[in-house]
C-alpha cells in the first residue's frame, strides 16, 4: 500500500498541471512539508558537501582523476583524427575541459552514493522522497487528510485512469465555456446594433435607454461587463433577459427538454434508417442496392431542412389532417414530424459514412481469416466487420447528435418548437446578450460532454485505446 501511495505521488507530480493542483488543493500540507524539507535539504547539503569533497580527495589520491584526464585526451585526440577534424587548440582544450568534467563528476557522484551506501544513509533526497517519507506517518497522514482533503481526492481521481480522463475533460469543458463566452460578447458588444434602441422601439427617448442601459450595466466599460459575464457563469447566475426580465438560466432549463426529446426520436430514425442501408450497400457495393441507397442518402442530404419540413406540414397537416402542423406541449405526436426532418438529415450522413467505414474493413485480412474458418456471412459482417467499424460510425453519430442537441434552429422555426435553436436565433435579432451567451454556454457544455461519452465509447470498443489509456 505504501509503495503503491508513494508511486502515485511521484506520479502526480511528474506532470506539471497535477503538480500545480495538488500543491494548491494541499496548501496546508505542502508549506509544511517545504519548510521541513528546506531545514533538511540544508543539513543534507552540508554532509553532502563532506561526501564531495572526501570523494574527490581520494580520488585524486589514487590517481583516478588523473586516469580520467589522460582516457579523455586520448578519447578526443582519436575522434579528431577519424573524422579528419582540424581544430584550434583553444576549441580542443575547451571540448577535452568538458569532457573531462562530465567524466569527473560521473566517477565523483559513484563515489558519493558508495559512501552513503557504506554508512547506510539514502543521500539527499528530492522534495517528493521527502513528503512521501513524511507522510508514511500515521499521525502525520491523518493530520494532512484533515487539513488537505481536497488534494487527496483529487489523488484518487488521478489514481483511476478513466475518472483522470473524464476530469481532465471536464477541466476543459470548463474552459471552453469562458472562452465561447469571451468570443461571443466580444462579437456582440462591438456590433453596431443597440439593445436598447430594438428592445424599447424607435420611439424610446435617450433618457430611456440611457435607464436601460445602466439598469443591465451596458453603459459599463468593456472590460467590466466582460468580467461580470465571466462571474455569471462561475456563479451558475446567467442574468435576466432584456425582454421580460426572465431568468436565463430557467429559460433555458424549460426549453432543454423539448430540445432533447426531439433529438433523442430524430437519432433514433436516424440510426434505424442508416445502420441497415449502411450495411447493405457495404456488403454489396457497386450493385442496384449500393446505387439506390446511396442516390436516397444523397437525396436527404441535399433536400433544405425548411422546403422538406414544409413539404411534411403540406401533407400531413394541411392535406390529411393526420399530424399536428406545430408543435404542441404535452403532445408526443406534434414532435414526430420534426423528428423525421431532423432524422432524414442525420440517416444520410450517417448511411454513408456507415458504408465506407465498413468497406473498408471488409477488406481486412482477418475478415478473411473469420470467413475461412467457416463463420456465417452474418457473424463476420456483424461481429468482426461492424464491430471494428464502429469508431468513425460512433464519431460522426456523437458529432450529429451533439449538434443536435444544440439546437436544430431552421426545423424549430418551421414547427414552431419552443426548444433552444429557436429561443437563441429570436433572442439574436434584439442582440439579448445574456440570453445568447446562456445559449451558447449550454450548447458548448452540450457538445462537450457528448463527445466525452463518444471517447468513452472509444475506450470500450477499442482494446487498443483502453491499454494506452491506462499507460499515460
Amino acid at each position: 500500500m505504501k509503495e503503491k501511495f508513494d508511486k502515485l505521488i511521484t506520479r502526480a507530480f511528474a506532470k506539471p498541471l497535477y503538480r500545480a493542483a495538488v500543491i494548491l488543493l494541499g496548501l496546508p500540507t505542502m508549506l509544511a512539508a517545504i519548510l521541513g524539507f528546506l531545514a533538511t535539504r540544508r543539513r543534507e547539503s552540508d554532509e553532502y558537501r563532506t561526501y564531495l569533497s572526501a570523494a574527490r580527495d581520494l580520488a585524486e589520491k589514487d590517481g583516478t582523476l588523473a586516469s580520467i584526464r589522460e582516457k579523455a585526451r586520448a578519447y578526443l585526440t582519436k575522434k579528431y583524427e577519424h573524422f579528419g577534424k582540424q581544430a584550434e587548440e583553444a576549441e580542443f582544450e575547451k571540448e577535452l575541459e568538458r569532457q573531462i568534467q562530465q567524466d569527473e563528476n560521473t566517477e565523483i557522484a559513484a563515489r558519493v552514493d558508495a559512501m552513503y551506501a557504506q554508512e547506510g544513509k539514502e543521500g539527499r533526497q528530492s522534495f517528493v522522497q521527502f513528503l512521501c517519507k513524511a507522510l508514511d506517518n500515521r499521525g502525520v497522514l491523518a493530520l494532512s487528510v484533515v487539513t488537505s482533503f481536497p488534494m487527496y481526492v483529487l489523488l484518487l481521481i488521478f489514481s483511476n485512469a478513466y475518472a483522470r480522463y473524464i476530469f481532465e475533460r471536464l477541466i476543459m469543458m470548463v474552459f471552453v465555456a469562458f472562452g465561447v463566452v469571451f468570443v461571443v460578447f466580444t462579437i456582440l458588444h462591438f456590433a453596431s446594433s443597440s439593445p436598447a434602441a430594438n428592445v424599447l422601439g424607435e420611439t424610446a427617448t435617450q433618457e430611456k435607454i440611457d435607464d436601460f442601459n445602466r439598469v443591465y450595466g451596458l453603459d459599463q466599460p468593456y472590460i467590466v461587463q466582460l468580467f461580470n459575464n465571466f462571474k455569471n457563469l462561475a456563479t451558475f447566475k446567467l442574468g435576466n433577459s432584456y425582454v421580460g426580465n426572465e431568468d436565463v438560466m430557467v429559460a433555458i432549463m424549460r426549453k432543454f427538454p423539448v430540445t432533447v426529446e426531439m433529438t433523442v426520436y430524430a437519432f433514433l430514425i436516424a440510426l434505424v434508417i442508416a445502420l441497415p442501408i449502411g450495411i447493405i450497400s457495404a456488403v454489396k457495393p457497386n450493385t442496384a442496392f449500393d446505387y439506390v441507397f446511396m442516390f436516397i442518402a444523397l437525396v436527404g442530404l441535399s433536400l433544405p431542412a425548411f422546403w422538406f419540413g414544409m413539404i411534411m406540414i403540406l401533407n400531413f397537416s394541411i392535406n390529411s389532417h393526420l399530424l399536428p402542423a406545430s408543435y404542441i406541449e404535452g403532445n408526443k405526436l406534434s414532435l414526430l414530424m420534426p423528428a423525421l426532418v431532423a432524422g432524414t438529415h442525420l440517416a444520410a450522413s450517417l448511411a454513408r459514412n456507415t458504408r465506407s467505414a465498413l468497406l473498408e474493413v471488409l477488406n481486412q485480412d482477418y475478415i478473411v481469416t473469420a470467413r475461412a474458418k467457416g463463420l456465417s456471412n452474418l457473424r463476420v459482417i456483424i461481429k468482426h466487420g461492424l464491430g471494428n467499424a464502429m469508431i468513425p460510425i460512433v464519431t460522426v453519430a456523437g458529432l450529429q447528435f451533439g449538434g443536435s442537441l444544440g439546437g436544430s434552429a431552421v426545423i424549430e422555426k418551421v414547427f414552431n418548437v419552443k426548444g433552444i435553436g429557436s429561443y437563441v436565433v429570436d433572442k439574436q435579432f434584439l442582440p439579448d446578450i445574456p440570453a445568447i451567451l446562456g445559449g451558447v454556454v449550454y450548447v458548448s457544455i452540450v457538445i462537450s460532454l457528448v463527445n466525452l461519452a463518444v471517447d468513452l465509447l472509444y475506450v470500450w470498443l477499442d482494446p487498443r485505446i483502453k491499454s494506452r489509456l491506462k499507460s499515460q
